[in-house]
């Protein structure tokens, strides 16, 4: 069985454009967690892309150059492989593009549906969403319709997309930037956490709880890591959260993440990340199983074994720099 992995950063993405080294490290260490994965699975042959101006991730990978349309390459190795999975940013469309562009010459597909990722990728829509379940989140306002009595501390984020590198901070709304498809939250105080959850046609399993190491220096949020499995879940009250928010979106699949801010009050979901996210990288060791024995498409006749009983995480590292 052949899997493509094509992680959009290092697949040739960007190939005409700057590599921005966060995003270069990110992508690298999830693409190489998954090759690892996959190559202890019998039976699986991975099949890789990558922009030529990145080291070779192995012998066989296919290059995409300079002036080289990266969708018409990896159009291709879609076309010939048994399985897909795509991972790609959610901002500008990227990841529901590549989703609906694999899905045409795949017969499996490792990936949220497109109405999933439409719906988690636009901040307002998902949070209406939420509201709607009756799941505890973070209120979010359009830039341009900021309830009068929202004031105080507050944080803007693009309104399409996701990640700590986007995020601002105001002491006040008067501070507010008039910047068109921005999102307005109260900041609230809480220890920024994430979920790694398996979305199964079976049900959802927390495979994880993370602390994200994310700092923030005069109003701007940066993300330098995060401690895979070093969030308790004695209670199984973020488990139980992570059946809900998987239950309150119909279409994920996969290794999906969900990020919240743990407070005194109980967690708040802030987003809904319909793929995997660098998480990932320690998640094998976190663990001491491969995640990936246990996605559906990944199994010759499609019904993967039963879920075993995970053991606690182990704390692991995984350090962006």
């Amino acid at each position: 069985m052949r899997v493509f992995i094509c992680e959009y950063v290092t697949s040739g993405g960007l190939r005409d454009k700057p590599l921005p080294d966060q995003l270069v490290a990110q992508g690298t260490l999830i693409r190489d967690a998954i090759v690892t994965d996959l190559e202890e699975l019998a039976g699986l042959s991975v099949v890789l892309a990558y922009d030529d101006r990145l080291p070779a991730p192995n012998q066989d990978a296919v290059p995409v150059g300079k002036g080289s349309d990266p969708w018409i390459t990896w159009s291709s190795l879609a076309h010939d492989a048994d399985v897909v999975w795509p991972i790609a940013p959610e901002a500008n469309g990227v990841l529901g593009r590549m989703v609906r562009l694999m899905a045409e010459g795949s017969a499996r597909l490792i990936a949220s549906s497109s109405a999933a990722i439409a719906t988690t990728t636009n901040k307002l829509r998902m949070t209406e969403r939420l509201a709607e379940c009756g799941i505890a989140h973070v209120p979010t306002f359009p830039i341009d319709a900021v309830p009068p009595g929202l004031d105080g501390d507050l944080v803007t984020k693009p309104e399409e997309g996701s990640g700590w590198g986007s995020t601002r901070a105001w002491p006040n709304r008067a501070a507010l930037p008039r910047t068109a498809g921005l999102v307005v939250q109260p900041f609230v105080h809480g220890t920024p956490a994430s979920l790694t959850v398996l979305a199964r046609p079976d049900g959802a399993t927390l495979l994880s709880a993370n602390r994200l190491r994310v700092t923030h220096l005069v109003g701007v949020f940066g993300f330098e890591g995060v401690t895979v499995g070093g969030v308790p879940d004695e209670d199984g009250q973020l488990a139980a959260l992570s059946s809900r928010v998987v239950e309150a979106f119909p279409g994920l699949s996969g290794i999906v993440c969900i990020d919240v801010l743990l407070t005194s009050k109980g967690p708040l979901v802030t987003e809904v990340n319909p793929r995997v996210t660098v998480s990932y990288a320690g998640l094998h060791a976190a663990l001491g199983v491969n995640p990936a024995a246990f996605i559906p498409e990944l199994i010759r006749d499609g019904r993967p074994p039963s879920m075993p009983h995970l053991p606690r995480p182990t704390p692991v590292e995984v350090k962006i720099r």
